[in-house]
Parts: structure tokens; sequence; C-alpha cells
């Protein structure tokens, strides 16, 4: 890591070591990039319209209940957010321990062909190649209560969705670049957070949060056309090299603005 730009005798520049400039400026980037995936998952048309049914599920209770069972509520969405972070925190160390095998061969290219895989993920998000917008789903009886409520959270990050699945694939194809299982964790863990955090304001009754959700659904199609454009950007990022570029910026701009006032 840069420990810092200025040398504090000499007032010169300090050397700085691409690799960590890269390192560090990738991983900001990408953590952004999966936050904001996991956003654009939870207000896409596949999951922000069914939000009232999956909390139903998870605490077994109805519009008729008094508010006594909000307890109960928050307690179902924190279980089955819980239930897809574990599916999706796995898938992101399994692809961060294969990108790690695939760059230490030197299979530098694998970036560029990522990059071409996310940018048609962007088509897909849209609406386009109608053949990947295929759903899987595992089915949870809801009699079990609370105790189904990850074991459904583990069926919704296992089935894919058209909204869902291109987002995902897109921060796995970061998890993957970053050539590190812990890191790819993390990167899939921020993207969980992303869908997972909305679900729980909702469960917790933010009126905040109910308000944001009546103005998304009146603008769901353009919220999702957004997300695809963002994902066809990464993609046209990871497939010119100037992921990294952009990477590098970010690391003199962010790291060395916190460092110089530190």
């Amino acid at each position: 890591m840069v420990n810092a730009l200025l040398d504090p005798i000499s007032l010169s520049p300090l050397a700085l070591n691409p690799g960590d400039v890269i390192l560090n400026g990738n991983l900001f980037a990408a953590i952004s990039m999966s936050l904001l995936a996991g956003l654009i998952s939870f207000l896409s048309p596949c999951v922000l319209p069914l939000i009232p049914g999956y909390l139903g599920f998870v605490s077994g209770t109805t519009k008729a209940d008094e508010p006594a069972s909000r307890k109960r509520t928050l307690i179902g969405a924190a279980l089955f957010v819980l239930g897809f972070s574990l599916v999706f925190v796995s898938f992101g160390a399994l692809f961060g321990g294969l990108g790690a095998v695939v760059y230490a061969s030197g299979l530098q290219w694998v970036q560029r062909v990522l990059g071409v895989f996310v940018f048609a993920l962007g088509f897909v998000l849209i609406g386009q190649f109608k053949f990947m917008q295929r759903t899987f789903k595992m089915q949870v009886s809801s009699k079990l209560g609370l105790f189904g409520a990850p074991l459904l959270g583990v069926a919704f990050g296992l089935g894919w969705t058209p909204c869902i699945g291109p987002t995902l694939a897109a921060v796995l194809s970061l998890a993957s670049n970053s050539g590190d299982p812990a890191k790819g964790a993390l990167l899939a863990f921020v993207y969980a957070l992303g869908i997972g955090l909305p679900f729980i304001a909702i469960a917790a009754g933010f009126t905040w949060a109910t308000k944001s959700i009546s103005f998304v659904k009146r603008h769901i199609r353009g919220f999702n056309i957004a997300g695809g454009v963002l994902l066809m950007v990464l993609g046209v990022l990871l497939v010119t090299g100037l992921w990294n570029t952009f990477a590098a910026w970010l690391q003199l701009e962010v790291f060395g603005y916190f460092q110089l006032a530190i």
C-alpha cells in the first residue's frame, strides 16, 4: 500500500508501486460496483414486486396481523438475507480462487473475455437474449415458518432470474478478476448487502424505505435500463483494459487525498 504521496522531509513525490496502486484502487472500485449491482438487483422487476410475498413467507404473517409481528418479520427477513448471502459468498470465494489459478498461469487475456461476457449480460438485463432469461426455482414449504426463511434465501441465491443472474455474474467476474478467494468472497458479500439491506429496511417498517419503493415501482423500467447500461460500461472497461487504468486513477485520487489529509 502507498504510505504517503510526499516525502515528509523534502516534500518531493515518493515513488508509487504500480502493483499496489492497481490492487487498492481495483478493490475499492470493485466493491463500489458490487454494492451498486446488488441495489440494481433489488430494484429489478424480478425482485421488487415480490417483496410483500417474500416478507409474508419468511414471517408467516399477513397484512391483518398486529404490529407486534414486526419483530418476527424482521427476524425472518434477516434469516432470508443470511441464506442467499452464504450462497453468494461461496460463489465469490470459488471464482476468486479460480481467478488466482488463471492469472498465475499468465492468462491475462481472460479479463477481456470476461469483459465481453459482462457486456452481453447488460443486454440480458434490459430484456434481450430471451434464451438466457430462464428461471430455476426451488420449492420451500411455507409451513416451516422462520426455519424456512434461510432455506428460501438459499433457494433465492441459487435461482437464476433475468435480473439477478446478470448482475451476480458480473460481480463473480470481478471476483475472478481479483485473483483472490478472500477478495472474491468480500465482493460477493457486498453484493448480498446491496440486495439484503433494503429488504431488511422494509421489514423494519422504515417510512423512507416504503416511499422509495413506491417511487422505484413507477420508474422500474428506467432503473432496469440503467442497470443494463452500467454492465455494458463495465464490460467495455474490462475488454479495453481501462478498468485497471480507472483503478490506478481512483487509487491516486481517493486514497491519495486521505493520506495527504492525514
